[in-house]
């Protein structure tokens, strides 16, 4: 298992795996650690976050288990149910056996006591089925936890995680409180489309990915992609952040740059042009407008790339 004892040993494990941290990021990761804390990460979408979590249960060599949230999320797709069909299979069964159970018994207070004798078990662990929640806390080896999109879910939902976030327990009714072992390392990601808790935030340190600068995007664009061309990389990153200062519905993400990257040396580009970049802006654009908008200011958006000392641009 990997050693993240220190900032750089986070750095270049990580990087082992394609994710490139900044400083903030691998620091977060650190703190969070070596205080047994989970993460609350926030930013704009495609900038990372969930592929932060996915890349720590591959650099640990833990399971990734993952919980994603969306409107009326409830504690019986998050933390367990019951399971009422071998509940009632198990209902059935104690009819066929029940005269042999209650042999040599007298009158009913009689039976009632022996009935008692045997315990709840409808009730046990037997037959209770963890959810995400609930199988992270009781994972016999760790495990990462990720909760993907939290302000997707009510916020009656936050009152049902602040146990398990601020404790790495739960409380079952029938079954008691239940701890966990081995604390799983916990991430939460956050869109930022609703305001979360006092509450939650005071359980997670906290880390707001934004888009990378272009160096580190190159960075990354490499990492994924070794054979890309270094002029090309500069020229492809350079032209995305020129896109996403346009008023956009949706600015192209970091998965969508990788994308377009692998399409260009798909079709072979030394360096971009115009006519290649009309071709394939649907790579880095989702919508319509977004796209007609961005061959509207195409001449502004080349401008930096003329400006790297590359030839004239069509």
């Amino acid at each position: 298992m990997t050693q993240l004892d220190s900032i750089d040993n986070i750095i270049s494990a990580f990087a082992e795996f394609g994710y490139i941290c900044s400083e903030k990021i691998a620091t977060a990761v650190f703190l969070a650690n070596a205080l047994d804390k989970p993460i609350l990460i926030e930013g704009p979408p495609g900038v990372g976050k969930t592929e932060l979590a996915n890349t720590m249960a591959m650099v640990t060599g833990h399971d990734l288990i993952r919980l994603q949230c969306y409107e009326g999320l409830d504690e019986a797709k998050a933390l367990y149910e019951w399971k009422y069909g071998k509940q009632l299979l198990y209902t059935q069964i104690l009819k066929e056996k029940l005269s042999d159970l209650l042999e040599g018994t007298e009158g009913l207070d009689g039976a009632i006591e022996r009935l008692h004798s045997f315990g709840d078990v409808f009730y046990s662990e037997e037959f209770i089925e963890p959810r995400p929640l609930l199988k992270a806390l009781t994972s016999e080896t760790g495990s990462v936890l990720l909760i993907d999109e939290i302000d997707k879910a009510d916020q009656e939902f936050e009152s049902l995680l602040l146990e398990v976030l601020g404790h790495y327990q739960t409380s079952i009714p029938e079954l008691g409180t239940i701890k966990a072992k081995i604390p799983p390392r916990v991430f939460l990601t956050s869109n930022n489309t609703r305001d979360l808790s006092d509450a939650l935030k005071r359980r997670c340190l906290h880390l707001y990915i934004p888009y990378p600068d272009e160096r580190l995007e190159q960075k990354i664009i490499a990492s994924r992609l070794p054979s890309v061309d270094p002029e090309l990389n500069r020229q492809l990153v350079s032209f995305v952040h020129s896109l996403r200062s346009l008023d956009l519905r949706k600015a192209p993400a970091i998965s969508e740059t990788i994308d377009w990257a692998r399409s260009l040396v798909l079709l072979k580009a030394s360096q971009l042009d115009r006519q290649l970049v009309r071709d394939t802006l649907n790579v880095l654009l989702k919508f319509e407008q977004d796209i007609q908008a961005a061959q509207e200011a195409l001449p502004e958006l080349l401008k930096p790339i003329n400006s790297m000392g590359s030839r004239a641009l069509n």
